[in-house]
């Protein structure tokens, strides 16, 4: 057996990493019942001007990314959707949330809306934090 560094990995080859932790978890928590969930905040004219996107899988809740561009913002869209996606979640059988965020985004906007620190990287991306909570629902 060898170790090989690969720059370019053919998919096939880098897919094979995911697999075999697939099939490694499958025999403790059961098969990965993954699905999307994306939620788009549009104006009038149809233009996204922000969103929220995740997924659910075993019983939870991901928040990957929500975003508001800076004409929407101050406008409660935030809260309204992060409440629209757990409220799915929870229609899902999910049970709680997580997510991560940075010191410059929206730990208190996360913290507001019932969202507890569980954990901290200090000096990521230089000499920020990135943060990580949790959220069980109601």
């Amino acid at each position: 057996m060898r170790i090989t560094l690969e720059p370019v990995p053919a998919s096939p080859d880098a897919q094979a990493i995911g697999q075999i932790l697939s099939n490694y978890n499958t025999q403790h928590v059961g098969s990965y019942d993954g699905k999307p969930l994306i939620l788009l905040l549009r104006d009038d004219a149809g233009q996204v001007l922000g969103g929220l996107r995740g997924n659910t899988a075993w019983n939870w809740l991901y928040v990957e990314a929500l975003a508001i561009a800076e004409p929407a913002r101050g406008q409660d869209w935030g809260t309204q959707l992060l409440a629209a996606a757990e409220h799915e979640a929870a229609a899902r059988g999910c049970h709680s949330a997580y997510l991560d965020t940075f010191d410059f985004q929206a730990l208190p906007f996360y913290q507001k809306q019932g969202y507890t620190l569980f954990g901290t990287l200090d000096g990521f991306a230089g000499d920020h934090k990135r943060f990580f909570l949790q959220k069980r629902f109601a």
